[in-house]
């Protein structure tokens, strides 16, 4: 079908010291796609990357799975490679990512836009020559600070956040099935309509200060001056 995602890059980097890192939100959707569609994932020495393929069932018509083992920066190669031997157009791929602009447990899809300094899509863009494939993101949060980022998205997320993100890959698993059919303005809605049906969690209003409690005056009579015995009386009488 016109139109449909032929290519699922997930972006990451390879090895175990990275695979439980923020910025491999990418290899952790596709691979958990794969294993859900039982679509093998093998190395090939000449993609340098690992590769599986759907089946044609369900109109998923014998899409690719890929995810690049050359490390984020250079993520563009197997991209390249296989589009090009495929005869893939940049807007028949899928490019999932983690997205520092997101929360985790927020996920969006959209086509073409800046890359906001994400190295693995800067390569794609540049080996494909062009901004027009779709992604798919995946929110890790912002460590508040740009300087740190470099170390945030290279760090494993909090039991919670990981939490959050699963989630939120599961959502997006469950609309890929819709992108690899040609669907993806349905994929789009259905992944965004949850966030808008995301109840807001309101924050509690703040118990108003109890006034001060006023204690009643009480007047004390002022003292009276001791009587003065018959010895006092006498003397202080006037001579």
């Amino acid at each position: 079908m016109a139109g449909a995602i032929r290519l699922v890059v997930g972006l990451g980097n390879p090895g175990k010291d990275y695979e439980r890192t923020r910025h491999n939100a990418g290899f952790w959707l596709v691979e958990r796609f794969a294993v859900q569609s039982a679509a093998a994932l093998r190395k090939d020495g000449k993609y340098q990357a690992l590769v599986g393929r759907m089946g044609a069932a369900g109109g998923t018509a014998g899409a690719w799975l890929v995810l690049p083992q050359s490390f984020m920066n250079a993520s563009g190669r197997a991209v390249q490679m296989l589009a090009g031997f495929f005869k893939i157009l940049p807007a028949e791929i899928l490019v999932v990512h983690d997205e520092l602009d997101f929360a985790p447990g927020v996920a969006k899809m959209k086509q073409g836009g800046g890359i906001a300094g994400h190295n693995g899509l800067k390569d794609i863009s540049q080996r494909l020559g062009s901004h027009d494939y779709w992604r798919l993101r995946v929110g890790i949060g912002h460590p508040g600070d740009k300087n740190v980022v470099a170390d945030y998205v290279l760090n494993k997320p909090s039991a919670e956040d990981r939490e959050a993100i699963d989630g939120a890959i599961g959502r997006c698993i469950e609309v890929l099935p819709l992108c690899l059919a040609g669907d993806l303005q349905g994929a789009m809605q259905k992944l965004h309509s949850y966030e808008k049906e995301k109840p807001v969690e309101k924050k509690a209003e703040p118990k108003p200060k109890p006034e001060p409690r006023l204690e009643p005056k009480v007047e004390i009579p002022p003292e009276k001056p001791a009587a003065k015995g018959l010895f006092g009386l006498l003397f202080s009488k006037k001579k």
